[in-house]
């Protein structure tokens, strides 16, 4: 997602090699303005933050170290806006989210995936009110999406927004929910109608938070609404979708700053799983290329079991990982969302999550591959694989629509990631992997045949 500005902040740092060379820093400077300017930064947040760099940096004595430290430090208090962070909860339930935005910014979308977090990782009792009844299939479009998530929805295509958000509070307090969002009608600009319905639903709701829900595409007019709708109706957060289209970056960066409130969240992926929450610290780590081991932490906290993991953990150890742990597994990584998100959570892996791309693991052929030839075994061979000989493999290439060959090497690579799993999972094996997959990245050589398939 940060690709540009990682890149941008590497060689920038790269141009300092000596102590006390003012021509070294200002060459690194000058990379740096050309390189965050390109990245659709804001120009008079790339000034503030070159000045500032070249200030502390020359304060502390011309150096590498002295300036990635002024470069991050300058980062975080720019990516910071006076607010809360992340997903804050109300002293007393519900925490009721009023969900607004233009039209096509991901507003729908945005509500669904963040109602997903809040079911998975927080483990909270959430509702969804459909109060965008200006726009031809919204109520559909999130009723379709309530029904994927196993999320409650209020909706009434014949009501009144305000109405739908009477009762749907209503139904919180009786049953007891955690949180309501409440998706509001967007338009294609702004104007008076659009922000007296606003209005209304908001005094009607009279809610904790007021997202807005911003398209990162549209770059800097993502900056000019999002100020238009804290000015008009005082927004508490913004949200960014489709971040992961946006290969520059550079709005992320200017936007908490411009605006003067907190850029909360960023949609990393087109997967309900695909929302990450926007921590200043966090994100400048990962910016500098070291990753948020600490996000990462949260996310698989929130959708892995804590016994099911030391299970596994166990099998792994002991060489017994078998076909339906196979399957659990898979079940687990799509709660986590896109896999270029998590390889960029972890230190040093940014190179490999360029090369991941947009890779879809769960669809990609080799899953389906092994989805299909797991589906025609029987329970004791799913259990043990070693009981697959030359005619059961015939019997599950043709139940599969494989032939032989394709079932053999699947196998063959099934028990090759087994004894990989097995390595890492002994002390100082996942060290060596991370070395061999940062050399691998390097080298440009794409991701290795043996980890990914072909």
């Amino acid at each position: 997602m940060f690709d540009t500005l990682t890149d941008s902040f590497k060689n920038a740092i790269g141009k300092i090699r000596f102590h006390d060379d003012e021509k070294a820093l200002k060459k690194a400077l000058t990379e740096l303005k050309k390189s965050l300017l390109k990245a659709d930064v804001h120009h008079k947040v790339v000034k503030e933050l070159i000045a500032t760099v070249e200030r502390e940096t020359k304060k502390n004595g011309i150096g590498k170290d002295q300036f990635l430290a002024a470069l991050q430090a300058e980062l975080v208090r720019i990516l910071t806006a006076e607010g809360n962070q992340g997903f804050v909860f109300a002293s007393r339930p519900p925490t009721v989210v009023l969900m607004t935005g233009l039209q096509g910014s991901g507003k729908t979308t945005t509500t669904g995936k963040l109602a997903y977090m809040l079911k998975e990782q927080k483990k909270k009792k959430v509702l969804i009110v459909a109060a965008d009844l200006q726009r031809l299939a919204a109520v559909e479009q999130l009723r379709q999406i309530a029904a994927q998530i196993e999320v409650d929805l209020v909706a009434d295509e014949n009501g009144t927004p305000v109405e739908l958000v009477r009762t749907a509070l209503k139904k919180a307090e009786d049953e007891l929910y955690d949180v309501v969002l409440i998706d509001t009608a967007g338009r294609l600009a702004i104007d008076e109608e659009l922000m007296a319905e606003l209005a209304e639903v908001q005094q009607a709701a009279d809610p904790d938070e007021i997202f807005y829900v911003a398209d990162a595409m549209t770059g800097m007019d993502a900056v000019r609404t999002a100020a238009t709708f804290k000015e008009k109706i005082g927004i508490t957060g913004v949200v960014l979708s489709k971040f992961d289209g946006d290969s520059k970056g550079g709005v992320a960066l200017g936007i908490a700053h411009q605006v003067g409130v907190p850029l909360r969240f960023i949609g990393s992926g087109e997967k309900m799983p695909d929302l990450e929450p926007f921590i200043p610290e966090r994100i400048t780590g990962r910016l500098m290329g070291a990753g948020d081991i600490e996000g990462l932490a949260e996310k698989t906290a929130g959708v892995i079991d804590e016994k099911t993991a030391k299970r596994m953990t166990s099998k792994i150890k002991k060489g017994q990982f078998n076909f339906n742990d196979f399957l659990d597994q898979m079940e687990q990584i799509k709660k986590l969302g896109s896999m270029k998100s998590i390889m960029g959570m972890i230190p040093g892996m940014g190179n490999m999550a360029k090369q991941l791309g947009d890779m879809d693991l769960e669809n990609s052929d080799e899953v389906k591959q092994i989805k299909a030839m797991v589906s025609s075994m029987t329970p004791k061979e799913r259990e043990n694989p070693d009981l697959l000989n030359n005619s059961r493999k015939r019997r599950l290439a043709a139940g599969a629509g494989l032939d032989p060959m394709q079932v053999n090497r699947v196998l063959k690579q099934f028990k090759n990631a087994s004894k990989m799993a097995k390595k890492m999972s002994t002390k100082g094996g996942m060290k060596e992997m991370q070395k061999m997959m940062q050399q691998m990245g390097g080298q440009g050589g794409g991701v290795p045949p043996g980890l990914m398939g072909r």
